[in-house]
């Protein structure tokens, strides 16, 4: 297609082929999207260790901790069972994040990609669509060890599911942004695995992952709390637990309005860290 334009003296001129309109944010994002998930399923020691870790986990220590949890009308498989769904949340997304934008930056792939017309949304989109879609798949694999495995109960109620994906968003939200602020954090991408596998190692411990949170001190607790894994373990432990299991938690109840709150405001600060810590040049490049 081509345009034509009228120059003063009135003689009208081709101007050649109009530019062609690039896409939007929204396309290219979902295009990225789709490379992220090609390069990601490419790397079949990533995949394996991503998606066995919280399995792993979660095979071994509710099968070493089956006793019935007294007063709480559960066991203690199924606490592991419900709080590893969060752990898993949270590694396929902060941990995911963190040190794959971290070697991503080391390398000079984000260098070259801010250098191209692709807007800078695109990229962030294309890691969220990776995020969701891991995350998703982390969940469900989860979901079938702990109801094949260790007594997981389902939800029936329309309610307790909505539940379940308000709080599995959030919290994959907010965690995904953490991840990708703490991504400016490490040197270089050897030292990523380190500065983001350590937090989150040590907030699996607090967070009533690893450890009943009734057997925690309330400082660690309280330590804990300032982060999204401890509320999205009690959020899960509230849809695929029973009610008498409330006794549990550091309030007695399942605070599901607290959640909400803390899960939402990680969400905004999260987005806040991101525009004010991310870079596209490693440190060595300045």
């Amino acid at each position: 297609m081509t345009t034509t334009t009228t120059t003063s003296s009135g003689i009208r001129r081709a101007a050649g082929p109009a530019p062609a309109r690039l896409p939007g944010a929204w396309t290219l994002g979902l295009h990225r999207g789709a490379l992220e998930l090609r390069q990601f399923f490419r790397q079949r020691e990533q995949v394996v260790f991503t998606f066995a870790f919280p399995v792993v986990f979660l095979a071994l220590f509710a099968s070493i901790f089956r006793d019935d949890v007294r007063g709480a009308g559960v066991t203690a498989s199924q606490l592991y069972a419900a709080a590893m769904i969060a752990s898993g949340v949270m590694s396929t997304s902060f941990q995911s994040l963190g040190v794959s934008i971290a070697l991503e930056r080391d390398e000079k792939v984000l260098r070259r990609l801010g250098g191209t017309p692709m807007p800078p949304a695109a990229y962030f989109l294309g890691k969220l669509w990776l995020v969701l879609v891991s995350g998703i798949a982390e969940t469900v694999l989860l979901l079938a060890v702990g109801t094949a495995c260790f007594d997981l109960e389902l939800p029936t109620g329309a309610a307790t599911w909505f539940t379940f994906i308000w709080v599995f968003a959030l919290g994959l939200t907010g965690c995904a942004l953490l991840g990708i602020a703490i991504s400016s954090v490490p040197r270089s991408g050897k030292s990523a695995t380190s500065v983001v596998v350590l937090p989150f190692l040590v907030l699996q411990f607090i967070s009533g992952v690893f450890i009943s949170i009734d057997t925690l001190p309330d400082w660690m607790l309280n330590v804990g709390a300032l982060f999204p894994l401890k509320w999205m373990c009690q959020g899960f432990r509230g849809v695929f637990l029973p009610e008498s299991a409330a006794v549990l938690e550091q309030a007695g109840s399942w605070e599901y309005g607290r959640i909400a709150l803390v899960l939402g405001a990680w969400c905004v600060g999260g987005l806040v860290l991101c525009l004010l810590t991310f870079r596209w040049k490693s440190h060595r490049d300045g």
